[in-house]
C-alpha cells in the first residue's frame, strides 16, 4: 500500500483531529453521566452545579485522558523503535520481554519492598520517594532486557529465534515475580494485581507532573533518533557507512525504548499489544517506512487508540474494566493480519 505525499500529510493532520476529538470524549464522558455544559464549565474555570462533578472532571477525567495520550504514544513509538532496530515485524516491548522487565522492576518495589506508587497515608517526600523508586526499578528492568537483547541481536541472526529469546525472557520474569507473590503481604499482592490489569486512571493530578515530563523526554529522544532508524531500515553496515556510529545508536535507542516502556509500565501497568500493533496500523495509513512520516503518525495512532480503549474501559455504567481486557480486541486482529501477510 503506498500513499502520495500529499495524501500523508493529509493523513497526518486527521490522525491529529481525532486524537483531539477523542481526548475531550475522554472528558465529557464516563461512567458517571454529566452535563456537556457543566464540564465545559469545569474545563475553563466556571462555577459548577456539583463540587463532586468538577472533581471527577479535573481529579479524574483529565489525568486519565493525559495518560491514556501519553502512555499509547510512549508504547507505539517504542514498538516501532523495536520492530525497526531488530528488523522483525513482530518486535514489541511486550513480545521481547522488555515490559516483563520493567514489570519485574515494579514487583521487587511493589512486592519485596511494600513500596506503592502512591498512597494517600505517606507524606509529600514518602510518595515522591515512593514514585521515584519505582520508575527507577521499571527502568532499570526493562534496560536489563533490552541490553541483553541488543547483545544477542550480534549473535542470533534468526528473527525468529530472537523472540523466543524475549519470549524466554518473558518466562523467567514471570516465575520470579511469582516467587515474590509467594512471600509478599496480601496488601502488597493484591495491589500489585490491580496494577498489573492496566489502567490508565491510576496517575492522579498529583502524579501526572512526573509522568507527562519523563514520557516527553523520551519521546523527544525517539524524534531526534529519526536519521538513524532510517539508516538502519538498510541494515548496520549501510548506516554505518553513511557516518552514523551503530554503538552510539544502539545505546541511544536503550535509553529511549526503556524509558519510554518503564515510565508506561509503572504508572499504567503491563499495557498490552499497543506498542507491537500500533506500528502496523500506521504503516497501513501512511503507506511508507520513512520514519520522518512513521514516527510522527505512530505515535499520534498510538494516542487515538489508546483514548479509544479508555473510552471502551468506561462503557459499563457500573464499572471500569481493566485496560488489558480491551487492547486485545484491537492488537489481535492487526497482528494475525501481519502474520497472514508476511507468512511467506
Amino acid at each position: 500500500m503506498t500513499a502520495k505525499p500529499q495524501n500523508r500529510i493529509t493523513a497526518l493532520c486527521l490522525l491529529c483531529v481525532l486524537s483531539v476529538l477523542c481526548a475531550f470524549l475522554n472528558l465529557f464522558f464516563g461512567t458517571v453521566p454529566i452535563p456537556a455544559d457543566e464540564v465545559w464549565r469545569a474545563l475553563t474555570g466556571g462555577e459548577v452545579s456539583k463540587a463532586s462533578w468538577a472533581y471527577i472532571v479535573l481529579e479524574s477525567r483529565l489525568p486519565s485522558a493525559v495518560t491514556a495520550l501519553l502512555c499509547g504514544a510512549s508504547l507505539a513509538a517504542s514498538g516501532l523503535m523495536l520492530q525497526t532496530v531488530f528488523r522483525n515485524p513482530l518486535a514489541g516491548p511486550s513480545i521481547l520481554g522488555i515490559t516483563n522487565g520493567a514489570s519485574l522492576g515494579v514487583a521487587l518495589v511493589m512486592l519485596a519492598m511494600g513500596g506503592v506508587l502512591g498512597t494517600t497515608v505517606l507524606g509529600a517526600d514518602l510518595q515522591v520517594a515512593g514514585i521515584l523508586a519505582v520508575i527507577v526499578a521499571a527502568f532499570l528492568g526493562s534496560a536489563v532486557v533490552m541490553a541483553v537483547l541488543l547483545m544477542m541481536s550480534g549473535v542470533v541472526r534468526s528473527n525468529a529465534m530472537l523472540l523466543i529469546v524475549g519470549i524466554m525472557f518473558g518466562y523467567l520474569t514471570g516465575s520470579l515475580i511469582s516467587l515474590l507473590n509467594v512471600f509478599a503481604s496480601s496488601d502488597n499482592v493484591f495491589a500489585y494485581v490491580i496494577w498489573g490489569m492496566g489502567s490508565f486512571s491510576s496517575v492522579s493530578l498529583q502524579q501526572l507532573p512526573w509522568f507527562a515530563g519523563l514520557s516527553l523526554v523520551g519521546l523527544l529522544l525517539s524524534l531526534l533518533l529519526v536519521k538513524p532508524l532510517n539508516a538502519l531500515l538498510l541494515g548496520d553496515q549501510y548506516a554505518q557507512n553513511l557516518g552514523f556510529n551503530i554503538r552510539r545508536i544502539r545505546t541511544l535507542l536503550l535509553l529511549s525504548t526503556g524509558l519510554l516502556t518503564a515510565i508506561a509500565t509503572a504508572f499504567c501497568g503491563p499495557v498490552a499489544f499497543l506498542g507491537l500493533a500500533t506500528p502496523h496500523i500506521a504503516r497501513m495509513v501512511m503507506g511508507t517506512e520513512n520514519h520522518k512520516l512513521l514516527l510522527p503518525a505512530t505515535i499520534l495512532t498510538g494516542s487515538l487508540i489508546a483514548l479509544l480503549c479508555n473510552v471502551l474501559c468506561m462503557l459499563p455504567s457500573d464499572t471500569i474494566l481493566p485496560l488489558n481486557a480491551v487492547t486485545p480486541m484491537i492488537g489481535t486482529p492487526v497482528i494475525l493480519y501481519v502474520i497472514l501477510c508476511k507468512r511467506s
